[in-house]
């Protein structure tokens, strides 16, 4: 296996049929296209994800804080606390786990969300740190949004644009080469969209005004969510290139790296499905957060990208994200 994602057959193969013992209190368990676990507690409804930062080593307490909050955003719950597991390589400074630690705390601070608790090991396994985060939330019951709520006709809505994370990392990680071919002023526009990370409000606000699925887009990017949120919903779809929010700093880097940004990490980015009308476009729009219609779901189960010209590609996932591409194919390159 490649570097990232476990495949989705293999997933389906070799994860998905072993869940453990059947409980009543499981309302959602694991499943293709759905990030997160859902537990019946009565009042309220619990909710739980988790996720590890493996492909940064720049603001991986900030990352992942992110990450798994934005999982239980997108389900319509609000995070209320995060746990960590923190794996460091030997001969670690006490000052790098104070300035992780401190990173995650204040990002966590932002969102109102506690450090719940966790684990700190110094391990020989790991070559870099590896932060894995569990984060919990809590949802109304008449809020809950899962990813595969999906139906025919319902608009396809992108919220900031493609690629935000893996353009971020990249500018980092990859600075020394980027330099070399991208000025200044957009490489540091590149670093601040790191900044916009967070998919919690747009979350709690589409859940409330009508949305029928969400996703936050992750690895894969956004051709990677589509095809998780149309498969889980058993529907079609059809998306529109141009209407695709890019950077210009994500094409810029992207062009001079090789890569597709609709297959690049794009946590910061909500994918959105609504019926035509719905309140969902004019609540983020009160809210400040730029949203974008970029498509529609279908009937039938094909999957459809419209390019410029007007020609109707098949959409597919891509097999890994862009971003193990670009970092892998820059490390072969310096091993030269």
């Amino acid at each position: 296996m490649q570097t990232g994602k476990v495949p989705p057959e293999i997933l389906q193969r070799a994860i998905l049929p072993f869940t453990g013992a059947r409980r009543s209190e499981v309302l959602i368990g694991p499943k293709f296209g759905e990030d997160c676990t859902v537990l019946d507690l009565g009042a309220y409804l619990l909710v739980l994800s988790t996720d590890p930062i493996t492909g940064a080593t720049a603001a991986l307490g900030k990352l992942a804080v992110h990450v798994s909050c934005n999982d239980v955003a997108a389900i319509g719950a609000q995070p209320v606390g995060i746990l960590f597991t923190i794996l460091l390589p030997r001969g670690t400074g006490e000052d790098v786990l104070a300035r992780l630690i401190q990173e995650i705390h204040h990002t966590a601070e932002k969102l109102n969300v506690a450090v719940l608790g966790g684990h700190t090991e110094i391990t020989p396994v790991v070559t870099q740190v590896v932060v894995n985060a569990t984060a919990v939330g809590k949802v109304a019951r008449e809020n809950l949004v899962t990813s595969s709520g999906a139906r025919p006709g319902d608009d396809i809505i992108l919220t900031k644009s493609a690629g935000l994370e893996g353009t971020a990392i990249l500018a980092g990680e990859l600075a020394p080469l980027l330099c070399r071919h991208l000025s200044p002023a957009i490489l540091k526009g590149a670093q601040s969209l790191g900044e916009n990370l967070s998919v919690v409000p747009e979350g709690i606000i589409a859940a409330k005004a009508g949305a029928t699925a969400m996703h936050d887009v992750t690895e894969g990017g956004v051709r990677g969510a589509l095809v998780e949120v149309a498969t889980a919903s058993g529907v079609g779809l059809e998306v529109w290139e141009e209407a695709i929010p890019v950077a210009p700093e994500t094409r810029a880097i992207c062009r001079c790296l090789g890569i597709d940004p609709l297959g690049l990490i794009s946590s910061g980015a909500m994918l959105i499905t609504a019926p035509p009308g719905s309140r969902v476009m004019a609540a983020l729009a009160r809210a400040g957060i730029p949203a974008h219609i970029i498509g529609r779901t279908l009937a039938l189960p094909e999957f459809f990208l419209v390019q410029s010209s007007g020609e109707r590609k098949v959409l597919t996932a891509p097999e890994r994200d862009e971003l193990y591409a670009a970092l892998e194919k820059h490390a072969a390159s310096r091993n030269l």
